[in-house]
């Protein structure tokens, strides 16, 4: 039956503004090496291992929009040192905060409005 999670699909308008977020800025590492830099590709993984669930990007205005209501979740080393180094590269986020279940969370959102959650 399911014998793993693949990971999740997400659909972008603007596939390039996306990688560029997601690659350049938070520094999740590009699986495929199809990746182009002109957006032309049926679709591109990102993620921190192969075979392991990644992100799997798709261009909306050729495939249509994948889905709504995705929370992507990243681990940190050191949550307050990398709020420190998102607002260095420009981001406007809210600092990390004390959740109900006692960890710490700072929420953000790509260039497309998918929510992300840094542990």
């Amino acid at each position: 039956m399911i014998t793993k999670f693949e990971g999740i699909n997400i659909s972008s308008k603007n596939t390039l503004e996306f990688k560029r977020f997601y690659a350049d800025l938070l520094g999740i590492p590009i699986l495929s090496t199809d990746f182009s830099e002109t957006g032309d590709y049926d679709g591109t993984s990102f993620g921190f291992m192969e075979n392991a669930p990644c992100i799997i990007l798709w261009d909306e205005n050729k495939w249509g929009k994948c889905g709504d209501g995705v929370v992507l979740v990243f681990n940190c080393d050191d949550l307050d040192e990398t709020y420190k180094e998102l607002l260095k590269k420009g981001l406007n986020i809210m600092p990390p905060v004390t959740a109900v279940w006692g960890g710490k969370e700072l929420w953000l959102s790509d260039p497309d409005g998918n929510k992300i959650l840094l542990l």
